[in-house]
C-alpha cells in the first residue's frame, strides 16, 4: 500500500511537471514565434526603405522592373552620388540668386539715379550705356537685363553645370 501511495505521488509530480514544462515550452515558443514576427516586421520595413530611396534616385528609377536590381551597397552609394550632386546644384542656384540680388539692387540704384537725375532736370546725355554691362568669368559682356545665368537643370551628377559669373563693376 506505501509502494502504492509512493507510486501514485510520483506520478502526480511527473504529470505535474510534464505540463508544467509545456507551458513553459509553449511560452518560449510564443516568446520565439513573437520576436520572429518583430523581425520579420523591421526586415520588410528595412527592405521597403531601400525600395523607397531607389525609386527616389533618378539614376536608379527604372531598375525596379529589371532582372539584376541593385544591391543595397549600389543603392546607398547612388543616393550619395544624387546628394552630393543635389547639394551643388543648390548651391550654385544659391549663387546665381544671389548675384542676381546684387545685379537687382545695382539696377534699382541706377533708376533712382536716373530718376533723381531727371526730377532736376539734368539728365546728363553722356550717360554710358556701359554702366549696365557686366563682365562674366570669361571677360565678355553680359546685359544686366538678360539675367546672365544658363545653369541647366539635367539631372546629370558627374559634371557641374556651366554658369556666367556676374561681376558687378562701378560705373
Amino acid at each position: 500500500m506505501f509502494l502504492k501511495l509512493w507510486i501514485l505521488s510520483r506520478a502526480f509530480v511527473v504529470v505535474r511537471f510534464m505540463k508544467f514544462q509545456s507551458k513553459l515550452c509553449s511560452l518560449q515558443a510564443d516568446k520565439r514565434a513573437h520576436h520572429n514576427a518583430l523581425e520579420r516586421k523591421r526586415r520588410d520595413h528595412i527592405k521597403d526603405s531601400f525600395h523607397s530611396l531607389r525609386d527616389s534616385v533618378p539614376a536608379l528609377q527604372g531598375e525596379k522592373n529589371s532582372i539584376k536590381q541593385a544591391s543595397r551597397a549600389q543603392i546607398l552609394d547612388k543616393a550619395t552620388e544624387y546628394i552630393q550632386y543635389m547639394r551643388r546644384k543648390n548651391h550654385t542656384h544659391q549663387q546665381d540668386i544671389d548675384d542676381l540680388k546684387k545685379q537687382n539692387a545695382l539696377l534699382e540704384q541706377q533708376v533712382r539715379a536716373l530718376e533723381k537725375a531727371k526730377g532736376n532736370t539734368q539728365l546728363q546725355t553722356n550717360y554710358s550705356s556701359d554702366s549696365s554691362l557686366y563682365t562674366n568669368r570669361k571677360g565678355s559682356a553680359v546685359s544686366a537685363f538678360d539675367g546672365g545665368s544658363d545653369s541647366s537643370s539635367e539631372s546629370e551628377p558627374d559634371e557641374p553645370p556651366n554658369r556666367k559669373k556676374l561681376r558687378v563693376e562701378p560705373s
